[in-house]
């Protein structure tokens, strides 16, 4: 096991024994990935991620997209930890009807939740759309010197997640637009439900990605140092996404069932919780123990977050002397507001106009509303000639040209759908996708 510092070491062993604990209680659920995926979680979020935790809807937090939604308790364990409003009893609830901590992340129920992930691939194409959303609304409202967007959207994704189709169309897209500030965290541990990777998935995912136009690092998952270097080294690489292939080992310090398919969707069993406890040194009772030096290092998040929240208001507040205008709408784009006027001159067809194509209309209604809304944005899976979407002279939305309107997905009508929640689920923008349901 690599060192770690005390601290270090008893706030990710917490991670892992509430995952044991709260799954067993449940009966259910995914305990394996949690625990192996404990150190990168605690890496990223003890040490890298910018958020409050007493404002989960802060404009410019970074976003964590847990595309390994059956990791769930995970997330859940983080959310508590940091000082967000679940409570250690919604842990102990993990799985049950009515609880805020269901068997894969929802978004709205829990705070702090970013999307619902249940469908793997679904997660990582959501986060492509939230980078997507925060590139445009930088390119729209950033000034020389007022930089009030600017923040980061992370994910931990799975092998199942980079199984699924609508996570390579994503990523591919992702590498095209070159959205560098999109960086997940692989959790490399060759492990689903059937068994190893190896029945079905041979490739190398990293030069896959490489190939897609990614930045791509191997570290060991268990080394905290590391993981927090290579997030760092992403954070700087700002021309292509980051994937950063951490190998883990599912289940890690189960003597029994660590690296096994047995660790992935089921509990470990109350005799192999107390082995596994044994083995970490972790007290064996009580169960869901949360020790007070572990809630003193991962809830110094609140003041932190608390900060940032202060620095932020003092440049939108400098933003708005130097720019008035943009900075009124800047807010009502955040509040979800359309301009008073923004239907007027929208067109109307009656009886005496004749037969029209719906996507025609369709195309006259868009290329009204888009000189009414400055933040509606999109495009078509390569249909926009015959969906009629093309947004006419406002440009096509490339690496370096995030403020234009057309976004063309290419064939990648799957990949569409998911981006399209994204960038709905980051704010501040108003995004649409079309294509034909029967040809």
């Amino acid at each position: 096991m690599v060192s770690l510092s005390k601290t270090d070491e008893l706030c990710i062993n917490t991670i892992r024994a509430l995952a044991m604990d709260a799954v067993q209680k449940a009966g259910n659920g995914h305990p394996g990935t949690a625990i192996g995926a404990a150190t990168m979680a605690y890496a990223l979020w003890a040490r890298v991620l910018r958020h409050s935790p007493t404002n989960p809807d802060w404009p410019n937090r970074d976003r964590f997209v847990l595309s390994a939604g059956h990791a769930s308790v995970l997330l859940y364990s983080l959310l508590h930890l940091t000082g967000y409003e679940l409570s250690l009893d919604e842990i102990k609830a993990f799985r049950k009807w009515d609880s805020k901590t269901p068997g894969h992340p929802e978004y709205h129920l829990t705070p702090g939740v970013e999307a619902t992930t249940g469908p793997l691939g679904q997660g990582f194409a959501m986060g492509v759309g939230m980078a997507l959303a925060e590139r445009f609304l930088a390119e729209r409202f950033n000034r020389p010197g007022h930089q009030i967007v600017d923040h980061y959207v992370y994910g931990i994704v799975s092998d199942g997640d980079l199984m699924e189709g609508v996570a390579h169309e994503a990523a591919s897209l992702a590498g095209t637009l070159g959205l560098g500030k999109l960086i997940y965290l692989y959790d490399d541990n060759s492990i689903t439900i059937e068994g190893s990777t190896d029945l079905a998935f041979t490739e190398n995912v990293g030069d896959r990605f490489q190939v897609l136009g990614w930045h791509v690092q191997r570290v060991d998952g268990n080394d905290l140092d590391a993981v927090i270097a290579a997030l760092e080294e992403a954070k700087a690489e700002t021309s292509q996404p980051s994937l950063i292939a951490a190998k883990t080992t599912i289940a890690f310090g189960s003597p029994n069932k660590a690296g096994t398919a047995e660790a992935h969707g089921a509990a470990l069993g109350e005799a192999e919780v107390l082995l596994t406890k044994e083995a970490l040194g972790w007290p064996t009772e009580p169960p869901f123990l949360v020790p007070e030096e572990t809630l003193a290092e991962m809830r110094s998040a609140i003041d932190h977050g608390k900060e940032r929240e202060r620095d932020w208001q003092e440049r939108v507040a400098a933003y708005a002397e130097a720019y008035p205008e943009d900075a009124n709408l800047f807010q009502e784009v955040l509040r979800g507001e359309l301009p008073a006027d923004w239907d007027a001159g929208l067109p109307a067809f009656t009886e005496k106009d004749g037969p029209i194509a719906t996507r025609v209309a369709s195309g006259k209604v868009l290329n009204a509303a888009v000189q009414r809304l400055p933040t509606l944005l999109g495009g078509s899976a390569d249909l926009a000639p015959s969906t009629m979407t093309d947004l006419t002279g406002l440009g096509d939305i490339n690496a370096g040209t995030w403020g234009a309107r057309n976004l063309h997905f290419g064939v990648r009508e799957h990949a569409m759908g998911a981006i399209v929640n994204g960038m709905s689920l980051h704010g501040g923008v108003i995004p649409f996708g079309a294509t034909f349901f029967i040809f």
